[in-house]
């Protein structure tokens, strides 16, 4: 007859003390990228296939073929990071607002009496209203004098047509069949020459025209990515986005020409390949092919 052996209390902690092994070196796993772009997960750092690999955590392993995606990642973690819609950026900004809401006065029900002495209702005085007042307007931001007369701006408006030929960095938005509005891009060295001596800037300037063939609502809404940079200047400051001649954005008729310029930040290399965003529009470019 066969019996089933007594369980050893000796046996019972060894297979707890495996478990608890492997558990432990589960949770202590490595994970990372090779130079190659391959990604690895091992127990033990003598375990990794490279040399030269970047360690990251398993929930921030980038993907394998970024270039499959519908869009660049970075250019997708700037957006996500930046998304007033996104609920995930909602949290911080939600508690913040209840801090706020919290330290103010409970405003009091209206019609509401307040009891004076006796029990009698006390009546609020009659205060006569202030006249409105209008909304005091912000200052608008001081406008760059870079002395460029009429000629020299229309100049630097049939570079930027001219260079889609060498350099094409052009956005065309169509409604009803036809082309309604257009973006070109360009370099200038000579513009770029005129903005370092008025302002102190850094990277490469680009120009940009705006040419609306139909009514258009236009926003220069752009974002530049090259490698692990992701850029998006400030429309209206003078050292990151401006425009020389026309509207920084709204309506804009087949009257309405805008030329502009944008400043690059310095890691962003001009004669590299970049990939240029116009709201969820995308180009690449090489400004200095």
């Amino acid at each position: 007859m066969l019996r089933r052996p007594a369980s050893s209390p000796f046996l019972c902690a060894l297979a707890v003390a495996v478990g608890a092994g492997l558990g432990a070196a589960d949770a202590h796993a490595l994970s990372g990228v090779c130079p190659d772009g391959s990604v690895f997960i091992v127990r033990r750092a003598a375990d990794i296939p490279c040399s030269n690999a970047r360690r990251v955590e398993p929930s921030d392993v980038p993907p394998l073929r970024p270039e499959n995606l519908p869009r660049p990642y970075l250019w997708q973690l700037h957006q996500d990071k930046h998304d007033e819609n996104n609920p995930y950026n909602l949290v911080d900004r939600a508690e913040r607002m209840r801090g706020k809401l919290g330290q103010g006065a409970a405003p009091s029900e209206p019609g509401s009496a307040n009891p004076g002495a006796g029990g009698a209702e006390v009546q609020p005085p009659q205060v006569a209203s202030a006249p409105p007042t209008a909304p005091a307007t912000p200052p608008a931001p001081r406008k760059l004098d870079l002395g460029l007369t009429d000629g020299e701006l229309r100049d630097l408006f049939y570079l930027v047509e001219l260079s889609q030929q060498s350099a094409p960095a052009s956005f065309v938005e169509e409604a009803g069949g036809s082309e309604a509005l257009r973006v070109s891009f360009a370099h200038s060295q000579a513009f770029e020459t005129k903005l370092r001596a008025a302002t102190p800037v850094d990277g490469t300037v680009v120009l940009f025209s705006v040419q609306p063939a139909q009514r258009q609502r236009f926003q220069p809404n752009f974002t530049f990515v090259q490698g692990e940079t992701a850029y998006r200047p400030q429309p209206g400051s003078a050292r990151q986005l401006d425009v020389l001649v026309g509207k920084l954005g709204g309506e804009l008729g087949p009257e309405d020409l805008t030329l502009g310029y944008a400043v690059l930040p310095p890691s962003i290399d001009p004669a590299r390949p970049v990939d240029l965003y116009w709201d969820d529009r995308r180009i690449a470019v090489t400004f200095r092919p």
